[in-house]
């Protein structure tokens, strides 16, 4: 290497942990030496597998199993568990805040970096809807999918026990809003759930509970090809699943989903997946943008126009150069999010040891989407699938993707046994406020946190 590096990897997902992997692989030799150091900043001290997470909300896999230790696999990287706030790359530095950072009463730290790599990802996108923020809830986070299983529960339960038609009708209306994957998916696996449940509730049936999928465009999950997503539509629908499409939710105060066509739906259930945008980090930097607030970049994964600064992924607006037109830039998905960050890894060991640096250039392969238990559909490298094939495929390509040989065998034996044995059925709805107990039994007033209602729950 020519100099002393000091490498800051910003975000712990996908692009964040594989590309921090290749580094400390790629340079394991000038690391053991003290020639450079890699410093991963996260949120979370966890990759989470996205794609596991409407199993997760299922129950068919156990939440720890969805997320990847980051110490656990980078044990050559400091691993620092903040959020950077502003980067600025001209003077090199980033300013960051962590756990302590109220603790100590210091107010944000400043870290310097010689080279920086941006993998901050998306966050949700959301839209001036009345009610939005005070009622629904996302689904990018296990947190969320675990959350949303033991509401889901709850409100049967409520269901279940309530006189009132109305609470009871409200109680087991679920609104979804967005048509990608995340909602579809999320929406098929949550009512597969919820229908096996029922058999165990003295008073409700399948056909109690209402599923509606509110979706702006004219089709749901575009990636699979209009076929498939036709094909989704009406799968849906035979469930009973009421597929809107063309259509906005105008409002869900006061716990009533009101759509553009004029339906209204009282509610106690809105999940929104409508879509994501750029983290608002790479708005307070002094880097480069597209007119969407993404990086732009080079086909070498660098931030054009500036030098020492790399990026990938969600934050990133990487040329395809397989797409055969200028201007088309690779899709935001995890399937080049991980192949770009093993070529990101590598270039950077490049550059730093003077070498020339490598294209990315990746075809689409296609998708595959679960619609539940046994089914789904596929569209992979042009050939189309659909029900119990496309299900299969999807489990098998998304375990030989899981990151380590651990979550792969774990995720593996949950499938085995949860073909042996009945589904889970339980809602540990008070993991999520576990002082509440105490605090009552201890003649306290319960705090706002744990008397509040964050989750949509009772």
């Amino acid at each position: 290497m020519k100099e002393r590096a000091r490498i800051l990897v910003v975000g712990g997902g996908y692009v964040g942990m594989y590309t921090a992997l290749r580094l400390q692989r790629q340079l394991r030799q000038e690391i053991g030496r003290g020639e450079a150091e890699i410093t991963v900043v996260t949120p979370d001290p966890y990759m989470t597998y996205q794609p596991f997470l409407p199993e997760a909300a299922a129950g068919a896999v156990s939440p720890r199993h969805v997320v990847v230790p980051l110490r656990h696999v980078l044990p050559h990287c400091r691993v620092v568990v903040g959020e950077v706030t502003a980067v600025d790359h001209a003077r090199r530095t980033a300013t960051l805040t962590t756990l302590a950072t109220d603790e100590e009463g210091t107010g944000p730290r400043r870290l310097t970096y010689d080279e920086l790599v941006l993998a901050p990802g998306s966050v949700s996108r959301t839209l001036p809807v009345p009610g939005l923020a005070d009622h629904a809830i996302g689904f990018k986070t296990v947190e969320e999918a675990i959350g949303l299983r033991n509401h889901v529960i709850e409100q049967m339960d409520i269901a279940s026990s309530t006189r009132d038609p109305a609470i009871r009708d409200a109680a087991l209306t679920f609104v979804f809003v967005g048509g990608g994957f995340a909602g579809v998916e999320a929406l098929a696996e949550l009512e597969d759930m919820a229908r096996y449940t029922t058999r165990y509730y003295h008073n409700l049936e399948p056909e109690d509970l209402k599923w509606i999928l509110v979706e702006a465009s004219d089709r749901i999950l575009p990636e699979v090809g209009e076929d498939m997503g036709r094909y989704a539509v009406s799968e849906l629908r035979r469930r009973n699943i009421d597929v809107r499409l063309g259509t906005r939710l105008e409002s869900c105060a006061d716990r009533v989903a009101v759509l553009s066509d004029g339906a209204r739906f009282p509610t106690r259930t809105v999940v929104w997946t409508a879509g994501v945008r750029p983290h608002p980090v790479l708005a307070a930097s002094d880097l480069p943008l597209t007119e969407r607030g993404r990086l732009k970049c080079t086909p070498e994964l660098t931030v054009e126009g500036v030098t020492h600064a790399w990026a990938a992924g969600d934050a990133a607006a990487v040329p395809d150069l397989t797409a055969g037109r200028p201007g088309a830039y690779t899709a935001p998905n995890a399937q080049h999010a991980v192949r770009q960050a093993k070529l990101l890894g590598d270039n950077i060991a490049r550059s730093l040891r003077g070498e020339p640096l490598r294209t990315y250039a990746h075809a689409y392969a296609g998708s595959v989407a679960s619609l539940g238990l046994h089914k789904g559909v596929a569209h992979v490298y042009g050939r189309k699938l659909k029900g119990y094939p496309a299900w299969f495929m999807h489990r098998a390509y998304h375990l030989s993707r899981i990151p380590t040989f651990n979550r792969k065998a774990r995720v593996l034996a949950e499938w085995t046994l949860s073909g042996l044995f009945k589904r889970e059925i339980v809602s540990l709805g008070s993991l999520e406020h576990p002082r509440a107990e105490f605090e009552r039994a201890a003649g306290g007033k319960p705090s706002d946190e744990s008397s509040g209602d964050p989750k949509g729950s009772s």
